[in-house]
């Protein structure tokens, strides 16, 4: 099963996968979809408020990061990691539970990155918002180091959070029934 998808002009077929008997999302997955990158990347550029640096999460939204960081000539740009790594003089850290990861996950932030992001417009973006609780982890993060959020986008917002207006995104990802139709 597959659901097409309009993300701003750009269709893609996207597969439905299974999360319970009753509940199936639509796998969405920038890696190795330039065309798709680049599209998504202009196309939020063109909705972003003004900020000094974007950072996103480790991993799905790495390829958006680059790209976005890329094409408005941003010579630097952070990405919280999964864990600590061993060229990190120290870290900054926030747990966090999502749909798509099972269990909970920590984002890390090097301490010489956290100090050059203290008081300046932090641009958060994912590639799907969901329940929220990556983004919000993200939020945390920046706060914690004294980063000032500018705002918060993803390409799609998937079920109840496409009804949220505090993040920019580029359309909205329905939930889906066991037979492929969209939840209402």
């Amino acid at each position: 099963m597959t659901y097409e998808m309009d993300i701003a002009g750009l269709k893609r077929d996207l597969p439905l996968c299974k999360v319970t008997d009753d509940l199936y999302i639509g796998a969405f997955v920038i890696f190795g979809d330039v065309e798709l990158t680049v599209h998504c990347a202009t196309e939020l550029l063109k909705r972003a408020p003004d900020y000094d640096y974007l950072i996103a999460p480790e991993a799905k939204a790495i390829p958006l990061l680059y790209e976005m960081a890329r094409q408005s000539g941003a010579e630097k740009y952070f990405l919280a990691r999964k864990k600590a790594k061993a060229y990190m003089s120290g870290v900054f850290s926030v747990d966090v539970t999502s749909i798509t990861t099972q269990g909970v996950q920590t984002l890390v932030l090097d301490v010489e990155e956290a100090r050059q992001m203290e008081g300046k417009r932090m641009l958060i973006l994912d590639d799907v918002i969901s329940t929220g609780e990556s983004l919000r982890a993200m939020e945390i993060l920046v706060e914690k180091v004294g980063g000032i959020i500018a705002g918060k986008m993803a390409i799609l917002a998937e079920g109840d959070a496409a009804k949220r207006d505090d993040i920019i995104t580029l359309a909205p990802l329905p939930l889906f029934n066991s037979d492929g139709t969209p939840k209402t």
